[in-house]
């Protein structure tokens, strides 16, 4: 083997590489093969909107016409080649085109040509220039596979944070703000709320719109008029773009008023709201580790599995950590995109086409990362000894109960008398019993404030964590 001969062991990028099967889902929507065929398929979409248009005279399809064209417009790979071929060698009688879309132009002229559908050769690629048709196909890679690959996963990963949530609703767990022991949590409210958040960022990007444009090669239908003024263009265009809008909540939208490109401003919007999603799944790989790490979740042990090289005893958070530094290199991604792609020189330049080459790449790193925080999930367990035993440790987070129903009582100076004898201590049980005992206060409150445990002072915490699961992570109150 060559390192010129491209494997999974020679492939440059990991995505293509090491992460090949873990990535490999979006290879029918973001390859160069993707987007060759979704490339095909709106010119043979256009020939069959043209037909459709009376007003311009041609005779309707017939069903021989009709399935030939429907097969031409699902190439297999084979077919695939064979339109690269033509772009960068040439193939049988057409020389190299150097030029992608023409390719798939002189692709589709040649399946026609000597068939049934030799009468509409003249109509491929009539009035068009490349960037209607690139920027179609764009949007449907990105939607289709935002539709069946990204969405269908986020919701698993939603899934399993709503089931934690469920399961530990009451599983009392000390919290803590700026790293310092803190008021009690349960570790499902602390779920619950990335069930919540990301909830909310997956209707974002369920909501959202892109935006595509098809009017000519400057945006002004100039071809198009010039052969056709009686013809309605513009609702053509309309009509053309909406007609993608088959299943699914993302949709496409017509842009009537564009330059030769469109200005990609909702690319920018989708990778935003993306890149918060990535943003939040940063935030709970960062907490799980930190919770493995405290030793409030257990890891279980996979047969065969090393852990460290010298240090036999381990078994690392692996997937978290993969996770995170995969969500990272995604989000690098597509900050670049949402910054770089709504700037175009005038009327166009090709800095965008080249940057919308690496959309299945930023996609890739996300989607393996979704797919490792679901292999961590199904590697851990809740050590609720271990948290129980956490809460024991830290009595003084009772301050704040104990410093409220000073201030509840009419004590002067509450939280002064508190963060006086607590600030920085190290208390133990005992020491804040006898805390207790010298406050200023009647018996009946000293024995409220006795009855005090930390692992029973965590608020509504647990109605929190189920109402959150009863309404799917919206984060509503039922």
């Amino acid at each position: 083997m060559q390192y010129t001969d491209l494997t999974r062991l020679t492939a440059v990028s990991s995505v293509d590489g090491r992460y090949r099967t873990h990535a490999e889902a979006l290879a029918p929507y973001l390859s160069e093969a993707a987007l060759i065929r979704y490339r095909v398929r709106i010119e043979c979409e256009y020939l069959r909107a043209l037909v459709k248009e009376k007003q311009l005279g041609i005779a309707p399809l017939t069903k021989k016409q009709d399935a030939l064209l429907r097969k031409i417009a699902e190439p297999d790979l084979a077919e695939v080649e064979i339109i690269k071929r033509i772009e960068t060698k040439g193939w049988k009688h057409i020389p190299a085109t150097n030029h992608d879309v023409k390719a798939v132009e002189y692709y589709v002229r040649d399946r026609c040509a000597g068939t049934v559908l030799a009468p509409l050769e003249p109509w491929i690629h009539w009035a068009l220039t490349s960037e209607d048709v690139n920027n179609i196909a764009c949007a449907l890679m990105l939607r289709d596979a935002l539709a069946e690959v990204i969405l269908p996963t986020l919701r698993t990963v939603e899934g399993e944070l709503r089931a934690l949530a469920r399961t530990h609703a009451a599983t009392a767990m000390l919290a803590r703000t700026h790293g310092q022991s803190a008021s009690p949590t349960t570790f499902g409210k602390e779920m619950s709320v990335f069930s919540a958040r990301l909830r909310r960022q997956m209707e974002t990007l369920e909501r959202g719109t892109i935006l595509a444009k098809l009017n000519g090669a400057t945006g002004n239908f100039n071809a198009h008029h010039c052969a056709y003024p009686q013809v309605d263009w513009v609702k053509f265009s309309e009509r053309f773009i909406l007609a993608f809008n088959t299943k699914g909540r993302v949709r496409l939208e017509p842009n009537l008023i564009t330059t030769q490109i469109e200005p990609h401003d909702t690319y920018a919007e989708h990778f935003d709201a993306l890149r918060r999603t990535n943003t939040l799944l940063i935030d709970l790989s960062q907490d799980m580790w930190r919770y493995i790490s405290d030793g409030w979740i257990a890891q279980k042990k996979i047969v065969g599995e090393v852990g460290s090289s010298t240090m036999p005893h381990k078994v690392n958070p692996i997937d978290f950590e993969n996770a995170e530094g995969n969500l990272g290199l995604s989000n690098a991604l597509l900050e670049f995109f949402s910054r770089k792609l709504p700037i175009s020189r005038l009327q166009r330049d090709l800095s965008d086409s080249t940057v919308e080459r690496s959309f299945g790449v930023a996609y890739a790193h996300a989607y393996i990362a979704y797919r490792a925080l679901l292999r961590g999930f199904g590697k851990i367990e809740v050590d609720r000894r271990a948290m129980g035993e956490a809460l024991k440790a830290h009595p003084e987070v009772l301050a704040e109960a104990i410093q409220t129903v000073l201030k509840r009582e009419g004590v002067a100076n509450a939280y002064e008398l508190l963060k006086e004898h607590t600030r920085g201590e190290s208390m133990t049980v005992a020491s804040l019993s006898q805390l207790i005992e010298t406050l200023p206060i009647d018996e009946r409150v000293r024995d409220e404030l006795r009855s005090l445990k930390p692992a029973m002072y965590v608020g509504v915490a647990p109605l929190l964590a189920r109402s959150a699961v009863r309404n799917r992570g919206h984060g509503k109150l039922s």
